[in-house]
């Protein structure tokens, strides 16, 4: 691993190019229509990958673990607030059907990669399970299958960067699609039609900007939020 211009235990300027950062991809979203287009998150990566392979940034930090074993999961109960659970229940058997669907997809194409890449990629049968196992339940499973087929660690950390590379491209498509007129007038889009037609875009500049304007909050909201994550978090370290 090369060297960077800000050194991986140097936690509070990591901590505040990445709340930066993100504050000014959340800005760009809301105030621009390219960037509401791309998507904050969308931005906010892109950024990570210039500033890590420009050698700004390490590509490993205790900082980066952090926000993923300790802020990923604290904002999924937050999320887990705004779910409508009658809604999922009803379209929870769709959803299910798209996935296994999409899952053989994933298996069926790994065989074949595997079958036509393999003269050409050191240990593909390792990747290949590590990739599918990703892309179908996540981290998780690819962690799970690189401890199980031992995978060198070198592998491991270029097939990290190749799935972020690919997966960035791929929600960049994924998000830009629903933008296009081509789409629009073929598939119906009923949350972003929602917004537009008026309810709560007066003086917004973006769907962004409208979906995450200021919102009214009490004490009580704040108190309930706050004490669902020691339980969240209890139940998280002992599964």
């Amino acid at each position: 691993m090369g060297e960077s211009l800000i050194q991986p235990d140097d936690t509070l300027t990591l901590w505040g190019i990445i709340i930066v950062w993100a504050s000014i991809s959340i800005y760009l979203e809301q105030r621009y229509s390219w960037a509401s287009k791309i998507s904050g998150a969308i931005i906010a990566l892109i950024g990570a990958i210039i500033l890590s392979n420009s050698g700004v940034i390490p590509t490993d930090s205790p900082v980066y673990d952090a926000v993923w074993d300790v802020v990923v999961p604290l904002a999924i109960p937050l999320l887990l607030f705004h779910v409508n659970f009658k809604k999922i229940w009803k379209e929870s058997g769709k959803l299910l059907i798209i996935f296994f669907i999409s899952s053989v997809g994933t298996v069926a194409g790994t065989i074949v990669s595997f079958f036509l890449l393999k003269d050409h990629i050191p240990y593909l049968e390792k990747i290949g399970a590590m990739m599918s196992g990703s892309y179908t339940g996540g981290g998780v499973n690819f962690a799970a299958m690189a401890a199980k087929f031992d995978t060198p660690g070198e592998m491991v950390s270029a097939t990290v960067v190749a799935d972020n590379l690919m997966m960035a491209i791929y929600f960049v498509i994924l998000m830009i699609l629903p933008t296009l007129t081509f789409f629009r007038k073929r598939f119906s889009t009923p949350h972003i039609e929602e917004v537009e037609s008026g309810k709560g875009m007066e003086d917004e500049k973006t769907l962004a900007e409208s979906f995450w304007k200021r919102k009214d909050i009490s004490l009580k909201d704040i108190a309930l939020s706050i004490g669902e994550l020691p339980f969240y978090s209890l139940s998280y370290l002992l599964r």
